[in-house]
């Protein structure tokens, strides 16, 4: 048996196996094998990194197959590795089969030393163009490799432009070069005890490992966690060793970025940036700022127009967006890397129908193309139109949104402060890959340096998080943790505001309004709508809530709940009334006062959801949550009784006055004058002379209304079969509302939904009140009510008798959140705060069970349900209704057991309307066998 093979030279890799080869080895294979100018090159597959990383060493004959097709590459350039008199130099570029831009490592100019920089120079001519690619080199090699801080080469650097006057690296010399070069050399030497490595091929071994150790690398281990790359997605990285192309051997040279399409705006333009005279790095880093793309048009016509064609032959033959790389040497241009490009989700929908529009893809594709999470994006806030004022900066929009918080100048303070749930905003002079983890947990990136495609941008936009680019009229001191605009001095927590979509930065909180849906998202929810099977509903429980869930697209309400109403703050005090009551006839009179405002609720709701199906849950909390905790109320009696204790001694205080000299008595009297005035003012503040004893009373009721457990306890239907006349009330209110509006001519579709059920008994005890309420309010209205009566399945035990509910229940809906605490016997609040994210890092568990649907435990209770549940009641309504109703993986499974319809949150009904099609469209790639 042969040994495994670990290189393949782009002319004979397989462009499809993004898992061995990465994601940019494949596409280098793939663009040589359909003839573009790409500089020859082989990539080391995943495999070598993994069986590097579990042995800390490379696999047998690797590094062998390496060094032949280095010498493979020796004969298609011509060039020798190491050689001094036509040097053959290597990029080693890191590629998994994700795309993880910037997250893993690579170093350029690999293969220089002192004999081979002196052929350089010789073969070109040019000593500076020759000093500057050895000065990166050791920079990044030093770094990379060999774990030297940036801060020690950029203090060299500072201090070299510095001592010649040079403002940016460009303005250095040959000598200067080859000065900084020494100084380079010097700080390896110092930092590691012994010198650089001078031998090639030890620097390409050192090289090929130190990418391999990159994908254990912090920065990339936080991005996989962010975006939840798993190992089935994504496992290793692979690396590409790739001849030198350079972009810094003058001005007929060139180096840039490009997207076949706009990724801010999903324009179908040129859009891209590029130096002239530089390497890659500078422009992905944020070095330098670049120019826009369209400036080579006339600085390097013919070229720009090579440039167009590549971007055309690009798009047509991958069938997608792409983001490439390229560089022009002395007047050719070459094509480095091609990858689907990151855009945000407005960019994402509207290429998407404008490439259907255009032949490029089918609806179906289009449909498909666009990550249902993306759209929670569209939903981030804007700044109102009608807020004017000047900004304090402009910079370059590079990716949209506004968001406002206080400024922080790294990462790792960014992160700190994230986690303790402020709002801030990444300030940088330019954002570098190990930056990530302050990206997770900033609101906002605002960089001095750098342009719309640098490092900061591309993450942004991928994360969906507002950035300003390039806004070089921000000076930054990250040591003094400050910033300076003209006259204006920004600290560390000052608060600003950034807009993302115009590169203006404000001083202070600006207010933002909610986005608007655009016309091509209209269009692409429209196609998805008529692809789906599932329905998907909203959970909204005020009218205003219903209004905005039906312009987000929501063909009903699955999830009203009536408890939201009873918390408002004018409603409070006859609910907590109504608790306090000691009879049947003291609770049915407070609950008679609410009946109009409930039925006012429904109303609005039902008028607001027209033709569409409204289910309405009736009222679910312990009804202590309604109430003041006891420890407030011990604070609040206290208090009252500090007060009547302090009236009785001032009331006193004049007697004992008299006692003093005249003149002291007159200062104590003045004095006494403010301190009942002020007693007078907070008595007059709460004017009910019971406020005590209703307080106490309070604290009574807390006390037997108290339990150990009461996610467990006294609620939801025990609530409404224990105090009957609370679930009555709410029935009534609900027919007497539809009774209205049938009257009004509103077609009405409501449905009474019973939660916490556990038994067909208690089901039948509320219907029991549904039949003589409804009866009652035909006969007044005279009209005739049709609406649908049915259950929450939340508790394990209703799953088990799902067949004996149906024969009472019209419908299902599934209540996940509690019935996957019940499953799991998880605390939610708990779990998520104490172990839950320590069981997903360990892998004891893939996903929180309280954001994604588990299949496997839940899915199956929820599987067996809907099953027994259409046996006695074929055309049983099954619905969910709980967080994971707008989580796509969750929805796939859904569909797959035939639910009629998922219930979520408002903003996120468009990601459930795309997630539906796609389940729909995608269901004969997905077996039974994948929820198993």
């Amino acid at each position: 048996m042969s040994a495994k093979k670990y290189v393949f030279a782009f002319e004979e890799g397989n462009s499809k196996d993004k898992m061995l080869l990465g994601g940019k080895g494949a596409n280098l294979a793939e663009m040589t094998q359909i003839g573009l100018n790409v500089p020859p090159g082989f990539t080391i597959t995943t495999e070598g990194c993994l069986a590097y990383l579990e042995n800390n060493s490379s696999p047998a004959g690797m590094m062998d197959e390496v060094r032949r097709y280095m010498q493979d590459l020796e004969k298609k350039t011509g060039k020798g590795f190491g050689s001094p008199d036509n040097p053959l130099l290597v990029s080693v570029r890191s590629g998994s089969a994700m795309s993880m831009p910037g997250m893993m490592d690579t170093i350029l100019n690999l293969g220089l030393n002192g004999k081979t920089l002196a052929g350089l120079i010789k073969q070109t001519g040019n000593p500076r163009f020759g000093y500057d690619a050895y000065r990166r080199f050791i920079q990044l090699f030093g770094k990379i490799a060999m774990g030297i801080a940036d801060e020690k080469f950029d203090e060299a650097m500072n201090e070299v432009k510095k001592k010649h006057g040079a403002q940016q690296d460009v303005e250095l010399g040959a000598e200067q070069l080859k000065e900084l070069s020494q100084r380079f050399l010097d700080i390896v030497s110092t930092e590691t005890g012994k010198p650089f490595p001078e031998d090639p091929y030890a620097q390409l071994n050192v090289a090929i490992e130190a990418v391999f150790r990159s994908w254990m690398g912090k920065r990339a281990i936080d991005y996989r966690r962010q975006f939840k790359i798993t190992k089935d997605m994504a496992n290793g990285t692979a690396v590409n060793v790739c001849t030198m192309v350079f972009g810094n051997m003058g001005n007929d040279s060139a180096t840039g970025v490009g997207f076949t399409r706009n990724p801010g705006t999903g324009a179908n333009e040129p859009y891209g940036e590029y130096l002239v005279n530089a390497q890659g790095e500078d422009v992905v880093a944020g070095i330098r700022t670049p120019k826009p793309v369209t400036e080579m048009k006339s600085e390097m016509p013919a070229l720009y127009d090579q440039l167009m064609e590549l971007r055309n032959r690009l798009e047509s033959h991958y069938k997608e967006v792409q983001d490439y790389e390229f560089t022009i040497e002395k007047g050719r241009l070459y094509c480095l890397q091609t990858r689907n490009g990151k855009m945000n989700a407005r960019a994402m929908v509207i290429t998407s129908v404008e490439m259907f529009k255009q032949g490029i893809i089918s609806r179906e594709q289009a449909i498909n193309r666009v990550n249902p999470q993306l759209l929670e994006q569209l939903m981030v806030p804007q700044l109102s139109a009608q807020f004017k004022a000047d900004p304090l900066a402009v910079g370059l929009p590079a990716s949209p949104g506004a968001a406002s918080g206080k400024i922080v100048f790294d990462a790792d303070t960014a992160e700190l402060r994230g986690k303790l749930g402020e709002k801030i905003i990444l300030v940088r002079e330019e954002t570098k890959p190990e930056d990530i983890h302050g990206f997770f947990a900033a609101q906002g990136i605002l960089t001095s340096r750098g342009g719309k495609t640098s490092h900061a941008a591309v993450v942004a936009r991928g994360m969906g998080k507002p950035c300003v680019s390039g806004c070089d009229a921000i000076e930054i001191d990250v040591r003094e943790k400050r910033a300076k605009v003209g006259s204006t001095i920004l600290y560390e927590s000052d608060v600003i505001t950034i807009d993302g979509s115009t590169g203006k930065v404000y001083p202070g909180q600006i207010p933002t309004v909610e986005a608007e849906f655009f016309p091509e998202l209209q269009e692409l929810l429209g196609w998805a709508d008529g692809e789906a099977r599932l329905k998907v509903f909203a959970n909204a429980d005020t009218p205003r809530d219903a209004e905005r869930a039906r312009r987000y697209g929501a063909m009903g309400i699955g999830l009203c709940r009536t408890e939201r109403m009873f918390n408002d703050p004018d409603r409070l005090p006859i609910v907590q009334e109504m608790i306090l009551a000691e009879s049947p006839e003291q609770r049915r009179n407070a609950l008679d006062r609410l009946l109009p405002i409930q039925r006012a609720d429904f109303k609005g709701i039902f008028k607001a959801m027209e033709g569409c199906p409204v289910t309405v849950r009736l009222l679910d909390p312990p009804i202590h949550e309604f109430l003041p905790t006891a420890a407030q109320l011990e604070f609040e009696i206290n208090h009252l009784r500090g007060l009547k204790r302090a009236a009785r001694s001032i009331n006193e205080l004049p007697e004992t006055l008299k006692l003093l000299d005249n003149e002291l008595h007159q200062q104590y009297i003045a004095s006494l004058d403010g301190l009942q005035a002020a007693l007078k003012k907070y008595q007059d503040t709460n004017r009910d002379e019971d406020l005590l004893a209703r307080k106490e009373a309070m604290l009574k009721k807390v006390f037997i209304l108290s339990e150990v457990n009461p996610m467990l306890g006294h609620r939801g239907v025990r609530l409404g079969i224990t105090y009957p006349e609370i679930y009555a009330m709410q029935i009534q209110a609900i027919l007497e509302a539809t009774a209205e509006c049938v009257k009004e001519g509103v077609d009405v579709h409501p449905e009474v939904m019973v939660p916490q059920v556990c038994t067909v008994e208690e089901l039948k005890k509320v219907h029991e009140l549904v039949v003589k309420s409804r009866a009652d309010v035909e006969a007044r209205y005279g009209v005739k009510l049709n609406f649908k009566f049915g259950s929450m399945i939340e508790v394990v035990r209703a799953c088990m008798r799902a067949s004996r509910l149906a024969e009472v229940a019209e419908f299902f809906s599934f209540g996940t959140n509690d019935l996957t605490q019940a499953t799991f016997s998880f605390s939610r609040e708990d779990a998520e705060n104490k172990f839950l994210p320590m069981y997903n890092e360990a892998a004891i568990l893939k996903d929180n069970p309280f954001e994604v649907l588990d299949v496997k435990g839940v899915g199956r209770l929820m599987q067996m349900a809907v099953l027994w549940g259409r046996e006695t009641r074929p055309d049983l309504k099954v619905g969910i209704c709980g967080e994971q109703g707008g989580h796509p993986e969750s929805i796939l499974f859904c569909h797959h057991i035939n639910l009629n319809y998922v219930s979520c949150s408002g903003p996120r009904v468009p990601i459930a309307r795309l997630a539906a099609a796609q389940a729909k469209l995608n269901e004969a790639k997905y077996g039974a066998n994948m929820f198993s």
